[in-house]
């Protein structure tokens, strides 16, 4: 699905959803009421710091009055009506509705068993044998007979580890690096059924084929403990591909090494990570990493996640260690216990109503609904109707449906104000049979019917939700107004602008001093780890040494002493050109040739440059991305104007204002 654009919600609660007594009309669009509840929604929404004065008020009203004319014009032309945008909506829906279609108790108790998982962690490996989405009976019975042997030959005494790695073993790609190990985790962090049967088992034992998703797994269990909470943590890492050869590994494991000496000595970690970790997302925030642990989405190959923990104190940092991504300095930032249940209960219950385990809810909820519609069924009478009078090809998804249609219209089952038939039934036999094993017809066709009455049921009462629930109700109008916007935001400008050829290129001709390349420089960059060492490296530069040749030398007692980049360089935003004084920060200028080495930040560079590039203004091949963009800036500008002057828009300013009294 699309992502949804321009003030798009994602969230079930809204603080403006307050409606009926108090809840004055802010905007009239050609007739169209706003309310104060929804302006002040979407203004919430997207605004972390809201402010609550006149002006800005007045001009937010106006992006406001922008994306309202945007979905006028939408259903003006019909937008609601394709039926793809129905169709995603649609599927959105699904989504959205999960929550209000699952059984509150059980999910209370679920949310609960969530919790008491979470402040206990569990090791354990895993030997996967795979199936697919909707595998036959004989590809499940077979994958099921490979791991019960796999099973037996453990129980027999045989490894875990080395019957997952072996011929014909686990089917988990990465079995050849951890044997199977997935290291310690807690609730929320695998699929459920996998979950589940995991903290069910003792320290030492073998689960019986548990089945996923993902096919049957074998689940050794080697520990549990209390969980340590979650940890914050920053990390210098020194990368190496999974095919490095010995070499490589050692260059590596010599560079860490010479890190970690470096920070023994009193340097700064955050200033190392900046300056020498291998890891891009990370380095320019001191190496801080996304918190994992016990509570937390996120979670650390099992060597990364031990030598964190085994940190003795915040603050503190460990011996290199090497983990498949190569070789890291972990520097525990805090650890944070496990919240109490209060605490973590929003959190949790968003997770689990999005989780697998949410499916053990829909049928106490699809009973409580029986209760709640007065639900009766004539099934025990009627269903001989299809069981004595279908042959064996229903087992093989071949039925071609009743040849005695004079039961068509017997009620099978009704609740509130649904009727549905044995005609209907048969139809939705006819729809949904599918190859099966053959089992007792009784026993088949009211499983049947158990499923169609699951299905009308949750249906009747997803179809009741925007009655139901107001913050359902403006959630799923804010998904269809966003659906409706970016599709006439693609027709009306984006795709428009796009084909116009003629228009960009009068765009750019009007506009080409808009866009132009600074100074660039086309050089050498030598990042060098002292003064000392810069000098050197420009001595070798006026000797004639080559740019790999100086590296190899300079590096040969220090991986850390100088790395070098070739490439051209923007004068305007390379990092390493601009230079920081009393708080101002200005760009370094050069001259053709070997420059004088300086320092910034502590780094000390040397730059030869082997031409400058002056100043230009772009030609259209190389603007031509830019130049599309503010040509469609321009084009939405435009077509706003007209929608301004097409619809008829009217403030009402003293309700407007008056929010902020409501504060």
């Amino acid at each position: 699905m699309k992502k949804i654009h321009l003030f798009l919600l994602g969230t079930l609660f809204s603080a403006a959803v307050i409606a009926q007594d108090n809840d004055p009309v802010v905007l009239t669009i050609e007739g169209e009421h706003v309310h104060a509840s929804e302006f002040l929604y979407i203004y919430l929404k997207n605004n972390d710091k809201p402010s609550f004065e006149k002006d800005s008020l007045d001009s937010y009203m106006q992006l406001f009055i922008n994306y309202k004319l945007k979905v006028k014009a939408a259903k003006d032309a019909q937008y609601d009506t394709i039926p793809r945008l129905k169709s995603e909506l649609e599927q959105y829906r699904k989504q959205l509705s999960l929550p209000y279609l699952t059984d509150e108790k059980k999910n209370e108790s679920l949310i609960k068993e969530a919790y008491d998982r979470t402040t206990t962690e569990v090791r354990a490996s895993h030997i996967l044998i795979r199936l697919g989405q909707d595998p036959s009976p004989q590809d499940t019975v077979t994958a099921y007979g490979r791991i019960l042997n796999l099973r037996n030959r453990i129980i027999a005494g045989e490894d875990f580890a080395e019957v997952a790695k072996g011929p014909l073993g686990s089917e988990d790609p990465s079995v050849s690096k951890n044997g199977g190990d997935l290291g310690y985790f807690t609730a929320l962090q695998m699929v459920y059924p996998f979950e589940d049967a995991a903290f069910k088992l003792n320290i030492g034992d073998v689960s019986m084929p548990v089945r996923t998703k993902f096919g049957y797994h074998l689940i050794y269990l080697a520990d549990k403990r209390p969980a340590k909470g979650m940890i914050e943590t920053a990390h210098i890492l020194i990368s190496t591909n999974g095919d490095a050869d010995e070499a490589e590994l050692e260059r590596a494991e010599q560079k860490i090494n010479e890190i970690y000496a470096l920070l023994e000595s009193g340097e700064s970690f955050e200033d190392l990570a900046a300056k020498y970790s291998d890891d891009q997302s990370s380095k320019a925030k001191g190496g801080l990493l996304p918190i994992f642990g016990s509570g937390a989405k996120q979670r650390m190959v099992p060597d990364f996640e031990a030598a964190a923990y085994a940190i003795p104190a915040d603050g503190q940092y460990s011996k290199p260690f090497k983990t498949i991504f190569g070789y890291h300095i972990v520097k525990r930032i805090k650890i944070i216990p496990v919240p109490s249940y209060e605490a973590m209960h929003r959190e949790l219950k968003l997770r689990v109503e999005r989780d697998e385990r949410a499916e053990t809810t829909r049928a106490s909820f699809v009973e409580d609904l029986k209760k709640n519609y007065n639900y009766t069924s004539n099934a025990p009478q009627l269903i001989g109707i299809f069981s004595n009078t279908v042959g064996d090809e229903i087992f093989f998804g071949k039925w071609k449906g009743l040849k005695d249609h004079s039961h068509d219209a017997d009620i099978i089952f009704e609740f509130k104000d649904n009727v549905v038939t044995i005609g209907d039934f048969e139809q939705y036999i006819l729809k949904n049979q599918t190859k099966t094993r053959k089992i007792d017809k009784d026993v088949f066709f009211m499983g049947m019917m158990d499923e169609m009455v699951a299905e009308r049921i949750l249906a009747y009462e997803d179809s009741q939700l925007e009655g139901k629930y107001p913050e359902f109700k403006s959630l799923m109008q804010e998904y269809a107004n966003g659906i409706l916007v970016f599709e006439i935001m693609q027709d009306e400008i984006w795709k428009k602008a796009s084909k116009d050829t003629a228009g960009i290129r009068a765009y750019y001709e009007a506009h080409r001093a808009d866009f132009t390349y600074p100074i660039r420089y086309d050089g050498d960059l030598f990042t060098c780890n002292d003064k000392a060492t810069a000098k050197a490296v420009t001595k070798l530069l006026k000797s004639g040494v080559s740019v790999d040749e100086i590296v190899k030398q300079m590096n040969k007692t220090s991986q850390l002493n100088v790395k070098a980049k070739s490439q051209i360089y923007n004068s305007e935003t390379t990092e390493a050109f601009k230079i920081s004084k009393k708080g101002k920060v200005s760009m370094k200028t050069f001259k053709l040739g070997i420059n004088k080495a300086y320092a910034n930040e502590g780094v000390y560079y040397v730059f030869r440059v082997k031409e400058i590039l002056a100043a230009r203004e772009r030609e259209f091949s190389e603007a031509k991305g830019l130049v599309t963009a503010a040509f469609q800036n321009q084009m939405e500008a435009e077509w706003l104007v007209y929608l301004r002057k097409k619809y008829t828009i009217q403030i009402n300013e003293a309700a407007l204002h008056s929010l902020k009294a409501a504060q």
